[in-house]
């Protein structure tokens, strides 16, 4: 019998540094392997896509900005930290900065836990990393958002 997934619309944000970088934060969770993924999060009730990615940008990274306009739209199955089988309707915003140094200040308790680690990534590393990306074409994806 098929898993009944729970729908979960989700902001997700390509945050760029000046050198074309791509931020990333490591995920360690007990369930799985570690894996590396973009800034982003669920929307939280009423909560409208640009407005969660604004405030997952600022929760996770300690950056105020105005997340632009949607990018891109997929939809993934995937499996929770919370263990919660799920349908995500993810948005993608871009967001170019200047480098700077994250503030993780504002993670939550699960956020501080899991999320150990963060760097901007060089594109060339993307393609060899050792450990597992989120999304997987997560080089297409920025090079297609480049000009945009």
């Amino acid at each position: 019998m098929a898993t009944e997934r729970a729908p979960r619309p989700a902001a997700r944000i390509l945050l760029v540094d000046r050198a074309g970088r791509p931020l990333l934060f490591r995920f360690d969770a007990a369930d799985r392997p570690p894996f590396w993924c973009t800034p982003g999060g669920a929307l939280d009730p009423d909560e409208g896509y640009a407005a969660a990615a604004r405030r997952e940008l600022r929760e996770e990274t300690g950056i105020d900005a105005d997340p632009g306009p949607e990018v891109a739209q997929r939809t993934v199955d995937f499996l929770t930290l919370e263990g919660v089988e799920v349908r995500a309707d993810e948005r993608w915003f871009r967001v170019d900065i200047d480098a700077r140094e994250v503030d993780t200040g504002g993670h939550t308790e699960l956020e501080r836990r899991v999320m150990t680690r963060w760097r901007w990534f060089e594109r060339a590393e993307l393609a060899g990393w050792p450990e597992t990306i989120y999304p997987a074409d997560l080089l297409t994806l920025l090079e297609q958002t480049d000009d945009a």
